[in-house]
């Protein structure tokens, strides 16, 4: 599908607009540094190439209508009733990020929100954990902002997204999905310390390998997971270290050392391997970049498989499927590093294979794990784009 052709859906939806705009907001592979973002801690994320489109125009009766091109349901609501609705389903990202964007606007310039027609397409694997999510969040909030005549910095739109998923959908996500998907950069990564947002761009120099993304096909249903279970076990393990250490605001502030020293006071095992995962995944970070900047890769892939390992055993949210896909990874000719990404609970793994073994990576991987599991997993090749834009029109014939 080309931008002409959605503008042709669109075109069927709404009628023929005299004022059109078109926005992409990319979705997000975090590279590494995984269940750290809501603790605090660094996250290594970078913006995809696939994502989701939306094509708008304004209306002037408060309406404002959603509509996607990957979806049967349609959504209208008054910008005076916007109200969480559990049968709306996707369309609640959209209008938690309209209501938002009115609490922002304030009283003065919510009159400037006068409704608007949109249409979305997105290539994003839905349920994967490439942050779907957090790609219509972003797309509707410039695009949704800046035909209301506002202009908002991106980080603020990036809060404001994550503000709409926690209060109006009622996932307590951190903001590393947001920020990635705003503030993404074609060729690097972002290494983000998420609770004070101070980040750096990464160059992502990879030649001779390329980054394979492998959906497991098991759907997860993130407001129904366990997220929410692990992020207050972390806040409990947060309260009890805070006794002996009161200066630590987040679990990301804490080093190894530090957490060797205060280990002893958390007597739940539980917890106990909770925090254990975010100081060591913390590190690993860290540690990742600087292996990047050598240009180690196998260094790079090492820690990747750690963190793997330590989201499987500390932290407990991989599942069969992913610890099949990663053990089959793992030992495939030419993988150098591989690990599960996203929250988790099924979704999807990334892998670093060198580029002409990629056949044959995704010919045996998939092989084996339909065997050991019944499914069939789907392949992406992936390369690192740019975060959250509009599309002007010299690239309305751009494919996608």
């Amino acid at each position: 599908m080309d931008i002409n052709q959605l503008k042709k859906l669109y075109d069927q939806e709404y009628g023929i607009a005299d004022e059109w705009r078109v926005y992409f907001a990319p979705g997000r592979v975090n590279l590494i540094g995984e269940h750290t973002d809501y603790n605090g801690g660094y996250v290594f994320p970078a913006a995809l190439t696939f994502g989701t489109w939306a094509i708008v125009s304004p209306r002037q009766d408060g309406i404002y209508n959603f509509r996607s091109a990957n979806f049967e349901l349609k959504v209208s609501c008054h910008v005076s009733e916007i109200a969480y609705i559990k049968e709306h389903d996707w369309a609640n990202y959209p209008k938690g990020v309209l209501k938002e964007l009115l609490e922002v606007a304030g009283p003065e310039k919510a009159q400037y929100y006068t409704g608007a027609n949109i249409l979305f397409y997105g290539n994003i694997p839905n349920g994967a954990g490439l942050s779907s999510s957090a790609s219509i969040e972003l797309v509707t909030a410039l695009s949704l902002s800046e035909i209301a005549g506002m202009e908002i910095p991106m980080v603020e739109l990036v809060k404001l997204g994550q503000r709409a998923e926690n209060r109006f959908v009622g996932v307590n996500c951190g903001i590393m999905d947001q920020f990635a998907v705003g503030m993404g950069k074609s060729e690097h990564a972002i290494k983000l310390k998420c609770d004070t947002l101070e980040y750096e761009y990464v160059p992502v120099r990879i030649d001779g390998y390329k980054l394979v993304i492998i959906n497991t096909n098991k759907r997860r249903g993130l407001a129904d997971s366990k997220y929410n279970e692990r992020r207050s076990e972390c806040e409990e393990g947060l309260r009890i270290i805070q006794q002996q250490l009161p200066d630590v605001q987040s679990l990301g502030d804490i080093s190894v050392a530090d957490w060797k020293r205060v280990q002893h006071m958390v007597k739940d095992e539980i917890i106990r391997r909770r925090v254990e995962h975010v100081v060591t995944e913390n590190e690993r970070v860290i540690s990742a970049m600087e292996a990047l900047e050598k240009h180690d890769l196998v260094m790079f892939g090492n820690l990747m498989k750690k963190s793997h390992e330590s989201l499987r055993d500390l932290y407990e949210v991989t599942g069969i499927e992913l610890d099949t896909l990663f053990e089959e990874a793992a030992k495939a000719e030419g993988c150098i590093g591989t690990r599960m990404t996203g929250a988790g609970f099924g979704g999807c793994n990334v892998s670093l294979v060198k580029n002409e073994d990629v056949p044959s990576f995704t010919e045996t991987v998939a092989r084996n794990y339909t065997a050991k599991t019944g499914i069939e997993p789907t392949f992406y090749i992936c390369e690192i784009g740019d975060g959250t834009k509009e599309i002007v029109k010299e690239d309305k014939g751009w494919r996608f």
